[in-house]
């Protein structure tokens, strides 16, 4: 099994991993199933295949880097598992249920409920202040209400941005505004958080502050999916797929970090609730069945 300190990897094989090895009996449904996925762009002879025939499984709790030079498809990748786009062919299943071909009203819906989105270029509205900014996402859901702004302050200030509420995003530092950015990203309480090159414009300590805040994230029970072209990110991550011209090349369990020990907990944790809840519903029917 290939660990963090193996930073020269075997292309040539890609073995499956821990995590999405099928389960005959059902015990941890998978929340992304991608089933020979495809995304096509152009037409005829310039059709190219920025993703091609791709099958992927992710369980709830993981932290998964997705690693490749620049055009590999990590970003389709990112976009399709955000419906943001949708694939040319093949399955994409989000717990359990095929969103591949859902009109974009659904799909919108989906967005909003479960799925997260941190931008290399934070994207922040430059318009309105901080606290405006962290609200956005309810206030298109569900429109104005004090109610989502108090929300917004709460999260702000669990970021240390209490003094910032007010703030225009031109007057935060590059630290300050990736934060906002991951508070906005965190405000419908998603399940699945998506992080196109978080770190990417940051220096060392800005960076090193985002990923703790990730790292929160995942010891909270949320699914991360991280594109990063940073060997030294992979430390915080429970697994790295990586990926050369629209394919998963490699599939790798980070067996010796934090990130790794925490997602297979989780993962137990499940199989053992699961279990319990089996075995009361079995004494429960068998009860029920002497009474009659």
């Amino acid at each position: 099994m290939t660990t963090t300190s193996d930073m020269t990897f075997d292309l040539s094989a890609n073995q499956p991993v821990f995590f999405s090895k099928p389960n005959s009996d059902s015990d941890i449904a998978s929340t992304i199933t991608l089933k020979e996925t495809t995304k096509t762009f152009g037409f005829g002879d310039t059709a190219v295949n920025a993703l091609d025939h791709v099958d992927l499984e992710i369980q709830r709790g993981e932290f998964v880097a997705i690693m490749g030079p620049s055009g590999c498809g990590k970003t389709t990748l990112l976009n399709i598992l955000g419906l943001l786009d949708r694939p040319t062919s093949g399955d994409y299943l989000l717990n359990g249920k095929n969103v591949a071909k859902l009109g974009s009203g659904k799909k919108a819906r989906i967005r909003g409920r479960s799925i997260g989105f941190i931008f290399q270029e934070f994207n922040l509205i430059p318009t309105l202040t901080v606290l405006d900014n962290v609200a956005l996402p309810l206030t298109y859901q569900r429109g104005m209400n004090f109610r989502h702004q108090e929300k917004a302050s709460k999260l702000l200030k669990t970021f240390g941005l209490q003094n910032r509420e007010y703030y225009m995003p031109s007057q935060l530092s590059g630290g300050q505004t990736q934060r906002v950015a991951i508070a906005r990203a965190l405000i419908n309480n998603p399940s699945i958080i998506l992080a196109d090159e978080p770190t990417g414009n940051l220096d060392s300590k800005n960076s090193e502050i985002i990923m703790d805040e990730l790292t929160k994230l995942h010891q909270a029970g949320n699914t991360i999916l991280m594109v990063t072209h940073n060997p030294e990110l992979l430390s915080f991550a429970s697994r790295v797929i990586h990926m050369r011209d629209g394919q998963i090349v490699r599939d790798i369990e980070l067996t010796e970090t934090k990130a790794y020990q925490t997602t297979t907990k989780f993962i137990l944790r499940r199989k053992q609730q699961r279990s319990r809840r089996f075995r009361g519903l079995r004494l429960r029917r068998f009860h029920g069945g002497k009474r009659s």
